[in-house]
């Protein structure tokens, strides 16, 4: 059969863009509130390192959610789940719009981060259960176009709406949004696959808690606090050890609640390294130029959105292409597309990065945008193509894991080599560009590495 007349079911879309949305409203929240952060801090009287935990607890609860997404879905049905993360999101929204403490604000962004942590993988279980193999990497393309479009807006958005209506109105204006997920979801989604009571191993999910807890607030303090303190190294140490730990036991009990046995497949654990190189560099990138545009160009921070907007929308259009160009010719031809592109970003920002005018970022970086757009959604599939059936959704668990983590090591990661640039100069143009192209140093070494990967471990063609 042509794939061209290979069509999706509706209710197979519907409940895409539902699970989408709600993906959507998590990213879009996280950076649009980035810019509040002034605002929030003069009203409630906190500082920036309290005021930076509206987005750490967020990523955090995140991070530790999404590794039991295998277990919940094998353990539940799929709508009794969207409806519970739904539900979790629209509470914390309605928490955050009417907080009257700093407090109240974290509760709701912690509820928030619940309602996502369900959702996110939630998304790509249905594309890869329900949707025709011949149309997968478009509608991956396309769920990664959905997602991909808030982190394009959301500083420009939160910009408009801070300074025009008040930083609440970020809250009150998700709240259709959420509604239409809901009600495309409880009228698309369906069940494909058997559920059946599951063990819950309490000590695994421990040591998630304590490792993300200890990774995510030792990297946080990266920047600020020297490496041999107990608010960075020691957390760091905590994390790692309950990192170990975790593998150790996952590797020896029946049920993991991540199966680090995929690990074993060579291909599987080439796109793991690809995917989490690829979110570090982007996520790298989201914090060095803003701030570039800010502090080394003296531009706002509205101008500062405004130029790194068109980039965003070229990564979530270029979603969907690499998703018709996978599904017509394998996932190498997109995917070595995607990074060459990125790669040649990221050199030309190496080299001229000390005295870029801000529509040479402009330009520059929607190079590098289409080629990471074009390159996430592939290599994702291709990852979860290369396992068994019955391991897709673990091998999806560990993707959306890493991706968490991935985000806040990468920005904490190009922060901390900004940062070192400034010490006994202070945010000095010259030191912030200096630390700058030291942060784009490393990034070119990450992209190299995604090359090497990309030619020894992407297939021409998906099982």
């Amino acid at each position: 059969m042509a794939k061209d007349s290979v069509k999706i079911p509706p209710k197979v879309i519907a409940a895409v863009v539902a699970t989408g949305l709600l993906s959507f409203c998590g990213v879009i929240v996280e950076t649009a509130m980035n810019v509040s952060f002034p605002k929030l801090m003069t009203e409630f009287g906190v500082t920036t390192n309290v005021v930076q935990w509206m987005t750490s607890i967020y990523l955090l609860i995140v991070a530790i959610i999404v590794p039991l997404s295998a277990l919940l879905k094998r353990a539940f049905r799929t709508k009794p789940l969207f409806l519970t993360a739904v539900t979790f999101f629209i509470v914390g929204v309605v928490i955050d719009a009417l907080a009257p403490a700093f407090p109240i604000l974290l509760l709701g962004r912690l509820i928030q981060g619940i309602g996502t942590g369900i959702s996110l993988p939630l998304m790509f279980n249905i594309i890869m259960e329900q949707v025709p193999r011949q149309r997968i990497g478009l509608m991956m393309g396309f769920g990664n176009l959905i997602t991909g479009i808030a982190p394009a807006i959301g500083p420009t958005f939160g910009g408009i709406i801070v300074s025009s209506l008040g930083w609440r109105w970020i809250f009150y204006i998700l709240l259709p949004f959420l509604l239409v997920s809901l009600f495309l979801g409880l009228w698309g989604i369906q069940q494909k696959s058997a559920t059946a009571r599951q063990h819950f191993d309490v000590l695994s999910c421990l040591l998630i808690a304590i490792m993300f807890t200890g990774l995510v607030y030792g990297f946080s303090n990266l920047a600020a606090l020297p490496l041999m303190n107990w608010q960075v190294g020691g957390a760091i140490l905590t994390g790692l050890a309950a990192m170990g730990l975790l593998s150790w036991r996952s590797l020896r009990i029946a049920t993991p609640i991540l199966d680090l046995h995929l690990f074993g497949n060579y291909r599987f654990a080439g796109h793991v390294l690809i995917f989490f190189l690829t979110q570090m560099c982007s996520l790298g990138f989201a914090f060095l130029l803003p701030n570039y545009i800010q502090l080394v160009n003296h531009n706002t921070a509205l101008l500062a959105g405004l130029v790194v907007m068109p980039a965003g929308f070229c990564g979530a259009l270029f979603a969907p292409i690499g998703g018709r160009l996978l599904d017509a010719y394998g996932p190498k031809k997109p995917v070595l597309a995607g990074v060459t592109l990125m790669s040649i970003a990221i050199l030309v920002f190496t080299i001229w990065s000390p005295a870029m005018g801000n529509l040479a970022i402009m330009i520059v970086y929607m190079f590098y945008m289409a080629g990471m757009g074009s390159l996430m959604g592939t290599v994702m599939t291709s990852a979860l193509a290369s396992l068994p059936q019955d391991k897709q959704t673990q091998g999806n668990a560990i993707l959306n894991t890493l991706q968490q983590f991935a985000g806040s090591m990468g920005t904490s990661l190009v922060a901390m080599i900004v940062a070192k640039s400034q010490v006994g100069v202070g945010k000095t143009a010259a030191a912030t560009a200096l630390g700058t192209q030291h942060a784009f140093v490393l990034m070119l070494v990450f992209v190299i590495l995604i090359m090497i990967t990309v030619i020894r471990c992407v297939p021409q063609r998906m099982r």
